[in-house]
């Protein structure tokens, strides 16, 4: 009876898990670059009763064994990595990344982050920088007598300047890819750091190597779906009530049995 009101317990923990992660989802379905992510779980050890082919005592055996389950336990949080919708600024310095890839940022502690939002912005200093003012790798500086600014799909950043005819070429922004980008550990802001499970970054220009290209004047947002996360609330909700009555079905019968004279 005790083993019933343990699985129905790791059952209610799971699909508090389930909720957490489909709140957070919820909660970003405005933030630009984005991508959702999914609570993965697993059943725990089986307790074996009485293994397949045991005699059964009346010169067979059994054809199965007797397994009983002792619950569900969280062992991962995957990241969905599809390709959010591309949505159009008209911003000069937004720029969405079609495809694979993300852009290096170098942070406040000299460490490089990873990040698909594209919503960039000048600082004080001609500097290309993210909104949190983290400023993209390649050293990329604005003039700031600049007229225009403009951002190839290889990513070369070019402006005009007055007395020139030609627009001057600034540099160019690179694009990080990795073996398994699902293995990035997300630090908030919509930025990942690198791990030993995503693998080593690989820069280069955009649309090489398997890296997307970039779009000048578009973002992309979110890829959360919020009818599914919807549907998804509510199949979690309905699970953790069945779970929770499990546990007051067992209690009632272990009342029951402790009412027994």
């Amino acid at each position: 009876m005790f083993r019933s009101l343990a699985t129905a317990a790791s059952g209610m923990e799971a699909q508090q898990t389930k909720l957490d992660v489909t709140a957070n989802n919820i909660a970003n379905v405005s933030t630009n670059g984005f991508k959702k992510g999914r609570a993965e779980f697993a059943d725990l050890m089986y307790q074996e009763l009485r293994p397949g082919g045991a005699p059964t005592g009346n010169g067979a055996t059994a054809p199965t064994a007797t397994e009983v389950g002792l619950g569900t336990r969280l062992v991962a949080t995957s990241r969905s990595l599809g390709q959010g919708e591309l949505h159009q600024t008209g911003g000069p310095l937004d720029v969405a990344v079609e495809g694979q890839g993300y852009l290096p940022v170098t942070l406040a502690n000299g460490e490089t982050g990873y990040t698909r939002n594209g919503a960039l912005h000048m600082s004080a200093e001609g500097r290309l920088v993210t909104s949190d003012g983290f400023p993209i790798a390649g050293e990329i500086t604005i003039p700031p007598e600049a007229q225009s600014v403009t951002i190839a799909v290889d990513g070369t950043v070019s402006a005009k300047v007055p007395g020139d005819t030609q627009a001057v070429e600034l540099g160019q922004i690179q694009i990080a890819t990795f073996a398994n980008p699902g293995g990035l550990a997300a630090q908030g802001g919509t930025l990942f750091r690198e791990t030993t499970a995503s693998g080593t970054a690989v820069l280069g220009a955009p649309g090489e190597g398997g890296a997307g290209t970039l779009r000048q004047g578009m973002l992309e947002v979110s890829n959360v779906n919020v009818v599914q996360e919807m549907i998804d609330l509510i199949s979690g909700q309905r699970a953790y009530e069945i779970n929770s009555r499990v546990v007051r079905a067992a209690d009632e019968m272990l009342g029951q049995t402790a009412q027994l004279r």
